[in-house]
């Protein structure tokens, strides 16, 4: 593993092609390393990372590739399974991707004579995003640009279809609320979907547009973030339909918003890949201050 000191960048893994796309897994994996899948054109590749911050007897980082992945086309949106188990006889891996072909694929291996995938048809158009049940895995959710957020099963069945206003950009779905989902709109309104009536039960506006990403908060399921034009926004859906907080942050317009799993405080935005001031920031809501960011290309 290399440690890069140009453009702040903490280290790099080398990779023989293009990425389009980087995901780390958010579940538990019974293993003390990070996964993390990265693919490409063709390919997707996923691996460990393990840190120096949570193994004492690491230099910087280590990287492992665990398995390649032959895609056939390129690469995308990731989402990891909460079933992806390294410690498990044989060990399971499962994500799924979005592919330019508009179709969803969804892998299963164990790393060794099994790896299986399922390809699921019915988006007609650019898939933005997509997400596990959290708890069991059993169910995927997918927003496109063709102004649909849908449901799957695992064989690639349609559970429920949600017809949306304008195209879906970011689709969420929380472990505390697992009967509820969350769909960003490019039109820069947010919906809360009852996946039991299959009716919208709440809805959030940004009053400006694009909204290009958004996120629910894992340590607190009253807050949502998202980013539209140049601005990040915050809501307390207890409160009021309009952000609680904004502020102006991407010079070239913001393009994607996470929260940090650890703290309901702190949450990354980015600008667009490519442009000349293109950053990754880091805020804390109580020290906006105290922001820190990072040029990437």
């Amino acid at each position: 593993m290399k440690q890069d000191s140009t453009r702040n960048i903490s280290y790099t893994v080398d990779c023989e092609d293009y990425v389009h796309v980087v995901k780390f897994n958010p579940f538990d994996s019974g293993d003390s390393c990070s996964l993390i899948a990265y693919g490409g054109n063709n390919y997707v590749v996923v691996g460990t990372c393990r840190f120096q911050e949570e193994d004492a007897e690491v230099e910087g980082m280590q990287y492992k590739t665990l398995r390649t992945f032959h895609h056939g086309i390129r690469v995308d949106a990731i989402a990891w399974s909460p079933e992806t188990r390294l410690d498990a006889i044989p060990p399971q891996i499962r994500f799924c991707t979005a592919a330019s072909d508009r179709k969803l694929r969804l892998f299963t291996s164990d790393l060794q004579d099994k790896n299986e995938y399922k390809t699921f048809d019915g988006h007609s158009d650019y898939i933005n995003d997509l997400v596990f049940a959290p708890n069991e895995g059993q169910e995927i959710a997918s927003v496109s640009d063709d102004h649909t957020c849908r449901v799957w099963d695992l064989e690639g069945n349609e559970k429920a279809h949600f017809v949306l206003r304008s195209p879906g950009m970011s689709v969420c779905w929380h472990p505390e609320e697992a009967f509820k989902l969350m769909v960003a709109e490019k039109n820069g309104t947010i919906r809360f979907y009852d996946l039991i009536t299959q009716q919208a039960i709440l809805s959030l506006e940004c009053e400006q547009i694009p909204l290009m990403s958004a996120d629910w908060c894992l340590k607190n399921t009253l807050k949502i973030g998202a980013v539209a034009g140049n601005d990040w926004l915050i809501w307390d859906i207890t409160r009021s339909s309009y952000p609680q907080d904004k502020r102006p942050v991407h010079v070239d317009r913001a393009r994607l918003f996470r929260w940090s799993r650890v703290n309901e405080n702190l949450f990354a935005t980015t600008g667009y890949p490519g442009k000349t001031t293109t950053q990754l920031l880091v805020h804390h809501l109580g020290h906006p201050q105290l922001t820190r960011g990072s040029d990437y290309v």
